[in-house]
């Protein structure tokens, strides 16, 4: 088994190919980014950012790495990874991108599932230059990089297959850099997803919301898992931690966070729903 960088690279600017000179990466019309010290690369141009610094926070980074590091999570990464190489070929090389990758855990959980008959070529890409940068000095066989899923840096038809976990999704640029045939592996929450934790922050639940197996545009829904386990965080610590990766930490008002601080520990179920398309 080998895993390398993902090297088909494309300009965030003008979409052109992109090319590895010296320290940066440069496209034919002279746009050049600048390859980081831990190795990753910013391909989100100023003009492309909605804020100063887009998506997750230091804090928030650091929260999600020190939980799911303990493995609270781990159930879901064996699930993606059974998924993933239930679709990879072994007589080529695999290019896999994960669209909003986060610090890395499941990408680097993949890498190290794989068996030798593979060869993966990885890429990363998040929003925020927090993540990657986590993700970048933790593993350098990823191609890391700043970006958004609304313009994926990715050139037309060059990828095998597309990660969403947590994700926001973006079908039309998914469907844009996979290849014929490729396959997308998302994962969503269910209904029931840390139902003991919103509990306690928010007056009241709102009904969910549950999509359900209806294929996006351009796709056909391969198959679809449901996935359901129970944690136990034993302290305030990781009641924090779990609380800071999620968009509850904004969506809950004083009190409700308050509520949740007040914690001396929490069991929580953890419902998801897994999800195979196929580009048609």
């Amino acid at each position: 088994m080998t895993i390398t960088p993902f090297d088909a690279l494309a300009c965030p600017l003008d979409g052109c190919p992109l090319a590895p000179i010296d320290k940066s990466w440069r496209c034919e019309n002279g746009h050049s980014f600048d390859v980081a010290r831990q190795g990753y690369v910013h391909l989100l141009p100023v003009q492309k950012k909605r804020s100063l610094e887009p998506g997750d926070s230091k804090e928030m980074v650091a929260a999600r790495q020190r939980f799911l590091n303990e493995g609270f999570y781990e159930p879901i990464s064996h699930a993606v990874n059974d998924a993933v190489i239930e679709a990879l070929p072994t007589d080529r090389v695999v290019s896999i991108l994960d669209a909003g990758s986060g610090e890395g855990y499941y990408l680097r959980r993949l890498a190290s599932s794989v068996d030798g008959q593979n060869s993966l070529s990885l890429m990363g890409v998040d929003i925020s230059k927090w993540a990657v940068l986590a993700a970048a000095k933790q593993d350098r066989r990823v191609r890391w990089v700043v970006g958004s899923n609304a313009n994926l840096p990715a050139l037309q038809a060059s990828v095998d297959l597309v990660l969403c976990l947590f994700g926001f999704p973006v079908y039309s640029e998914f469907s844009r850099v996979l290849r014929p045939g490729g396959q997308l592996v998302q994962v969503d929450a269910g209904a029931d997803h840390l139902r003991e934790l919103r509990e306690v922050i928010y007056p009241e639940l709102k009904p969910s919301g549950e999509a359900g197996a209806m294929s996006p545009d351009g796709f056909r829904l391969i198959d679809s898992t449901a996935l359901r386990f129970e944690v136990s965080l034993p302290d305030k610590e990781r009641i924090a931690d779990l609380l800071a990766m999620t968009p509850h930490l904004y969506r809950a008002n004083a009190e409700g966070l308050e509520k949740a601080a007040a914690l001396e520990s929490l069991d929580v179920t953890v419902d998801v729903v897994l999800k195979r398309f196929e580009k048609l």
